[in-house]
């Protein structure tokens, strides 16, 4: 038997992330592990510039209980030509200085409506990690600051063989569908389970943080399954 965090990822709206475009930015199906240490940071008080050794080292798996609907946001971008921007200014100012020349295009964002994930997390810290979610000294949100959690986390600690017995132990929020109450997909880091559940897919995802001040990515493994996860309900 192993120890976990187990805590439900719940929001009205979220963005995920994914490859970004110069007009387009989609969003993945469930947030990555970059999303998921980001958030537990938050929750700690640890900023960007803070040390994310313990966070880097935990391994994560997340279940789809609900992965939502795409909606699509468009907007417009405004960007100043090189040649019209005089050091020191202001955006404002640059964009005021600039008149009629400045470069207006379109952009799209995807965010995904009404999901609810669940998150096992294993590792050191997760006495201490819980107490955070429990207590944010962050806002917490998904994906992006418009984003934010439409749910209370519940995090508990949970001992299991595996993240699938763990999150069983889920309790998921009272007005989730009753039909919507079992998750078939797990995806999670490599390592976090024994042989007797065999992997249905082998994908490579750019989510590990290698410099979070330049928005830098590294590829890693991840393991998709095929599982049925029937969580609890919050009472």
């Amino acid at each position: 038997m192993h120890e976990f965090l187990i805590f439900t990822l719940s929001a009205s709206l979220a963005s995920f992330g994914d490859v970004a475009g110069h007009e387009r930015r989609g969003s993945w199906t469930w947030p990555g592990r970059s999303a998921i240490l980001g958030l537990l940071a938050a929750a700690q008080g640890i900023g960007r510039d803070g040390d994310f050794a313990a966070l880097d080292a935990l391994r994560l798996a997340v279940a789809s209980f609900g992965a939502g609907d795409v909606m699509r946001d468009y907007h417009t971008v405004q960007t100043v030509p090189t040649a019209a921007v005089r050091r020191p200014q202001s955006r404002p100012e640059a964009l005021l200085a600039a008149g009629r020349g400045v470069n207006t295009t379109i952009t799209l964002r995807d965010y995904r409506t009404d999901m609810v994930f669940g998150v096992a997390v294993a590792g050191a810290g997760l006495a201490a990690l819980a107490r955070a979610l429990e207590r944010p000294a962050f806002h917490l949100y998904l994906g992006r600051k418009a984003c934010p959690l439409n749910a209370p986390l519940d995090p508990r600690i949970v001992a299991a063989a595996d993240p699938v017995e763990a999150l069983a132990q889920l309790r998921l929020p009272p007005w989730w569908p009753e039909a919507d109450r079992t998750a078939r997909i797990l995806h999670s880091d490599r390592g976090l389970f024994g042989p007797e559940r065999s992997v249905t897919q082998l994908q490579t995802r750019h989510d590990a943080p290698l410099d979070r001040r330049k928005w830098h990515f590294a590829p890693r493994a991840v393991e998709t399954r095929s599982v049925e996860i029937t969580a609890q309900v919050a009472t």
